[in-house]
């Protein structure tokens, strides 16, 4: 069976309770809309305000649109504010 190797930074991380898990892709699904939804469900509001500000990072490309096709690591970033 397939998987995703999903990590969380900063806020994510604090959101998720972990900094990194594997998920089955038929759980997670193969878009990055149906990835994003999965951890809005199992994470609630909190990670729904991370993702819709922040941004991910699919196999090390930049990513965010809901159609892209997840790949084997997914990294969630959050909001980086900065000077």
């Amino acid at each position: 069976m397939a998987s995703v190797t999903v990590r969380y930074f900063a806020a994510a991380a604090e959101v998720a309770g972990v900094e990194e898990e594997t998920l089955p892709t038929t759980e997670a699904g193969a878009t990055l809309g149906e990835l994003r939804d999965l951890l809005v469900g199992r994470y609630g509001p909190a990670m729904a305000r991370v993702v819709a500000n922040g941004s991910f990072l699919v196999d090390g490309v930049v990513r965010r649109d809901a159609a892209a096709p997840i790949g084997a690591n997914v990294d969630v970033l959050p909001p980086f504010s900065g000077g």
